[in-house]
């Protein structure tokens, strides 16, 4: 009998004493963490919520792993964050814009390249299905052998009330050069410049923008997720993943692209289903 794992993530604000008096509040993610868990409870998913002050590295890492040698051929693991987005420099040239992407999770940056290490670790057959309301999100799974964005990234933090879910370029630089002893072991780390076959599982992104853009937080929801939900409507959508993204994308404003994006064994019977199916 197949079994769904979900974890959802959401951080209204991250750790200062890590990014450098930095604790980038945001209004609506733990409310996005919510949404999405509830969505998968209510297709009998186990699912386990980490808000802000847990979710740390060390915990959001362990519960992958976790998932990692619970799932067998043929189960579904969901994955989903909201919160900032950030980059830090390409130190193993495995990216086209010399930037990893990361989530800003509360005591510390997850490298993409991390992130797709762990998804390597899942078993061949097991699908995954990941969420990321987050600036700069268009590949955060792992961009390294073909670049998707399109069009020019627009600044508009700011424009009218908008807030972004965005570390700020300032931020950015304080935060790494305080800590450039650690995110160098990673950034450095040729074990993490994956090849095509390392993620054995079949995984889709659903991002909230591209790698050059920004993705927007709100009242009640981030702007990707309350579309996400409006599209879903409770269970009543029907339809697969790709027109769940269109529907999705249509939605959404020029400036704000959700991307469809594949890693792993490309696997056409999984992208047919309805989403969130065990």
């Amino acid at each position: 009998m197949t079994q769904g794992m979900a974890l959802t993530i959401g951080l209204n604000a991250v750790d200062p004493r890590h990014y450098e008096g930095w604790n980038g509040t945001l209004n609506a993610c733990e409310a996005d963490a919510r949404d999405m868990a509830a969505i998968v409870q209510a297709k009998k998913f186990k699912v386990k919520t980490l808000l802000t002050k847990t979710a740390t590295r060390s915990k959001v890492t362990r519960e992958i792993a976790n998932a990692t040698t619970t799932l067998k051929k043929g189960d579904i693991f969901m994955l989903s964050y909201s919160g900032h987005g950030g980059q830090l420099p390409d130190l193993n040239s495995d990216e086209p814009d010399a930037q990893d992407e990361t989530w800003c999770l509360y005591d510390g940056e997850l490298v993409d390249d991390e992130l797709y290490a762990l998804l390597g670790e899942f078993a061949a057959g097991v699908r995954i299905v990941v969420f990321s309301d987050s600036c700069h999100s268009g590949t955060v799974v792992k961009m390294a052998y073909y670049h998707t964005a399109r069009g020019l990234a627009v600044d508009t933090r700011g424009v009218h009330g908008v807030q972004y879910r965005y570390m700020p370029a300032d931020v950015a630089l304080r935060t790494y050069g305080k800590n450039k002893a650690f995110y160098d072991r990673i950034l450095k780390n040729a074990q993490l410049k994956g090849s095509r076959e390392t993620v054995k599982a079949a995984v889709l992104l659903l991002s909230g923008c591209q790698d050059n853009q920004l993705s927007a937080d709100g009242d009640f929801n981030g702007l990707f997720t309350a579309q996400l939900l409006q599209v879903w409507k409770n269970g009543s959508f029907k339809g697969n993943y790709r027109k769940f993204h269109a529907e999705i994308a249509r939605r959404m404003p020029p400036d704000q692209t959700p991307n469809y994006f594949r890693v792993g064994k490309i696997d056409p019977q999984f992208e047919q289903q309805t989403p969130f199916t065990i």
